[in-house]
């Protein structure tokens, strides 16, 4: 999209604005950065229910007898054992094992249903089409929206639609009515919490979110307050903590590379970039996303320079807020190996003065995951 061009509008644009969101260009498309205030919103997911609206991200079927197969030359995960009704986390790599986008894919009965990034579904889709578009039917699906209900609430505001929903564990997914819509849930989110992310056709997301706001638990939540959800989380944010010039192997995203498309595994490598990523599994990365605690109360942004104790560049911060949960600076950012371990130091040069940062372990806030 050109700087010229108009903002694009989800289906709840208009709710939004009655709601009095403050709106942001996101991704080409105008977007609620916050209704209450970040810190109102952030403190409502973490202790009862706030309702994001997503439905800027793209939403992708993938439909044909291979197009399992077809899929897995594109991401080194496990799809083709992926049984009906679950979903995993995955990643489309580069030649040099860079990360493109990370994705969903769930499995349903006659397809497979991939969740992008907004702000790379177009390319994304050009990339299916190009490389395996022979072999299964690429549809995009722009009619669908997606809203996202994340808290430890919002199993219990959800089920008031369709009590069915609280049969779901997190990462699996099926089909609910809910609020008279057809939709497919899938207990899943990007804040830390319990949550769903729903698909509901455009034409009635409205009505099924102002009836999620409707339930007591539920309060209507903006990016600010999903990005620092998702940073206490210690979830990456692509384009920021990951791009194509990270491998999964120095952003700590080994653990969503199966088994089986590991070296000596039953369908190992075939996606771009694998001997790269073979490589670094084998022998390490020589840089490491980490998180950092600040240990002194300022907050340490995106893009702030790293040094040690001598003074030396090391690397530079990747995101960076004070976690309103956890009341102190938290921040990732990628590290030489030598100084990634827990508990070393280094410092962020803000205003051209050093503040001390403790490498830490991540999440920076438990995950809350209803795992049945």
């Amino acid at each position: 999209m050109s700087a010229t061009a108009p903002l694009l509008t989800t289906p709840l644009h208009a709710l939004h604005l009655e709601l009095g969101a403050r709106m942001v260009p996101f991704a080409g498309y105008d977007m609620p950065v916050q209704y209450r205030g970040i810190m109102a919103e952030h403190k409502q997911c973490r202790e009862s229910a706030a309702l994001f609206d997503v439905s800027h991200m793209g939403q992708v079927r993938l439909i044909g007898d291979d197009a399992a197969r077809a899929l897995e030359t594109l991401v080194p995960v496990d799809v083709v054992d992926l049984a009906v009704g679950k979903q995993r986390y995955a990643f489309f790599t580069n030649a040099n094992g860079g990360i493109l986008d990370d994705l969903m894919i769930t499995r349903r009965s006659g397809d497979l249903l991939l969740i992008v990034n907004a702000a790379c579904k177009d390319a994304d889709i050009a990339h299916l089409r190009t490389h395996i578009g022979h072999r299964c039917t690429i549809q995009p699906l722009p009619e669908q929206a997606l809203l996202a209900l994340q808290g430890p609430k919002a199993a219990t505001a959800l089920a008031r639609l369709n009590a069915d929903v609280a049969g779901l564990t997190f990462m699996t997914g099926g089909s609910f009515e809910l609020a008279g819509a057809s939709c497919f849930v899938t207990r899943s989110g990007y804040t830390g919490e319990d949550g769903f992310e729903i698909s509901v056709p455009a034409a009635q997301a409205e009505t099924l979110a102002r009836a999620l706001l409707e339930q007591p638990e539920v309060e209507a939540a903006g990016l600010g307050a999903r990005d620092t959800l998702r940073l206490e989380a210690g979830l990456c944010l692509y384009g920021h903590d990951i791009n194509s010039h990270t491998t999964p192997v120095e952003a700590g995203l080994t653990w969503a590379i199966q088994k089986v498309r590991r070296p000596g595994g039953a369908r190992a490598g075939g996606y771009p970039g694998a001997q790269v990523i073979e490589n670094q599994l084998a022998h390490g990365a020589h840089n490491k996303r980490v998180g950092l605690v600040g240990l002194e109360r300022a907050p340490v942004r995106e893009g702030t320079k790293l040094v040690d104790s001598h003074g030396h560049a090391v690397g530079h911060v990747t995101s960076g807020t004070t976690g309103p949960t956890v009341n102190q600076p938290i921040s990732m950012a990628y590290l030489p190996v030598n100084h990634a371990a827990p508990g070393g130091e280094v410092y962020a040069v803000v205003r051209e003065k050093k503040l001390p940062m403790r490498v830490s372990a991540m999440p920076f806030a438990p995950h809350r995951y209803h795992r049945g």
